[in-house]
């Protein structure tokens, strides 16, 4: 099965992006075609900065390699390596109504939140399909708030392939229900937006401060607590076992711990979890020049698969 997904490089990333999207990418490696991309030109809708977006892109690449992408088992690279994705946005751009883009949730979604309303923000949708049909793509991971995007993807696609033949494949969204929400700090979904995230690779001082803001009641402390309603207890599961998470929920119903108490049981679970990945994030980035060429590794491979699809494409448009 080949599966894309793309993840922009918008800073530092937080345990919702771990679970609800790299965990699962990790472990699909072994047994599908995995293509993974650091979407920097998506990036550019709400970041301008050239200087924040190259060093964004260099710790997103040693983010996602130490916590586990294998450049060897996936194909991993720099969007903008490779440049068939925004030839393949234009075309696509013939086929695209204005009216599908119009009805987009996302475009609304982040003009009100205050990104500027730009044409790049606009036909982001485009892009996105390009990225997803330029490799043929048959799955794609998304949260529940991008399965429009992959919608749109298949409505474009389904316009060309009348008009041309079956020339793309038409890819399906994939969702993992169980993790398509992390909660952050304050119960809302995880998310920078929100500023409710617990970071992976924080200086330990941050990530200490991110879990004491966690928003919790005033049950005293010789009381037994509700771990059903409590946001330490849903973040920490996400690191125990079975029979971790049951030791858990009796402390939380003998009462003679205080939340602070399994605050710094949740700081011990990221830290222990992590400890591999941190560490190997900090020797990543004191080799930029390795970092470089892993990515250019894989956006050679992509290069590879998108000119072959380029050329079925100028054959029929008359390039």
């Amino acid at each position: 099965m080949r599966i894309l997904t793309g993840l922009q490089p918008s800073g530092d990333l937080h345990i919702g992006n771990f679970f609800g999207a790299i965990k699962p990418m990790i472990e699909a490696q072994d047994d599908n075609e995995m293509l993974i991309f650091i979407a920097n030109y998506h990036a550019m809708t709400s970041n301008q900065n050239g200087e924040i977006l190259r060093q964004n892109a260099l710790k997103a690449a040693a983010a996602f390699l130490a916590l586990g992408i294998d450049p060897k088992k996936s194909i991993f690279w720099l969007q903008s390596d490779v440049k068939e994705v925004l030839e393949l946005y234009w075309i696509l751009s013939q086929f695209t109504p204005m009216g599908l883009l119009e009805r987009a949730h996302s475009f609304k979604d982040k003009v009100a939140k205050g990104l500027n309303a730009s044409h790049g923000l606009f036909s982001y949708p485009v892009l996105m399909a390009a990225d997803i049909l330029l490799f043929d793509t048959q799955l794609v991971p998304v949260g529940k708030d991008q399965i429009q995007h992959v919608e749109i993807a298949r409505d474009i696609a389904l316009k060309v392939n009348n008009e041309w033949g079956e020339l793309f494949t038409l890819p399906e969204a994939k969702i993992n229900e169980d993790l398509a929400v992390v909660l952050g700090t304050d119960g809302a979904k995880m998310s920078k937006s929100y500023k409710n995230t617990l970071d992976i690779f924080a200086p330990l001082n941050t990530l200490k401060k991110q879990i004491s803001s966690i928003i919790t009641d005033s049950t005293p402390l010789e009381s037994p607590k509700d771990w059903q309603t409590c946001k330490v207890f849903n973040i920490a599961k996400l690191f125990l076992d079975e029979k971790g998470t049951n030791e858990l929920k009796a402390r939380y119903e003998r009462g003679g711990e205080g939340y602070g108490h399994f605050k710094g049981l949740l700081n011990e679970l990221m830290l222990e979890y992590f400890a591999k990945a941190r560490s190997e994030y900090e020797l990543l980035l004191k080799e930029p020049n390795k970092l470089k060429e892993l990515l250019e590794f894989g956006a050679k491979r992509a290069k590879e698969l998108a000119s072959v699809k380029m050329q079925k494409i100028y054959e029929k448009i008359g390039l």
